[in-house]
């Protein structure tokens, strides 16, 4: 049986296991390390931050997710495919290393950011209030 994710080391390491996956991916992969190449020595910190946020309920993340996803699709652009294959890949992982209510609940918020970034940014945020 797994663990749930129940603090942020269990974040830290979610995470890092899916930024393996995604900078390797043939689909989304270039966003990571062409479009805004991340450096992971600062990124992973504040994506825990921001996760930490939606699952465990902390209030360390004080960035405009949308505001950032909306600057990296002015490069280039986010299509729905590469937010499914996100989805996909972040599910996956966490499905590998987790079970539990906070596991179901971090697919959950991904299938859900998703949704939402792909209406903001492919559809000029039809249907969102």
């Amino acid at each position: 049986m797994k663990n749930d994710v129940t603090d942020r080391a269990g974040l830290e390491t979610m995470l890092a296991h899916f930024y393996e996956k995604a900078l390797a991916d043939e689909v989304i992969g270039f966003f990571f390390t062409q479009v805004v190449p991340l450096n992971m020595e600062t990124h992973l910190p504040l994506i825990t931050d921001f996760w930490e946020s939606v699952v465990l309920g902390t209030r360390g993340y004080g960035k405009n997710v949308m505001q950032v996803h909306q600057h990296i699709h002015d490069l280039s652009v986010i299509k729905k495919e590469h937010l499914d294959r996100w989805v996909q890949l972040f599910t996956q992982t966490i499905d590998e290393h987790f079970e539990g209510p906070n596991a179901i609940l971090m697919a959950q918020r991904a299938r859900s950011i998703a949704t939402m970034m792909n209406l903001k940014l492919n559809h000029g945020g039809v249907g969102v209030m």
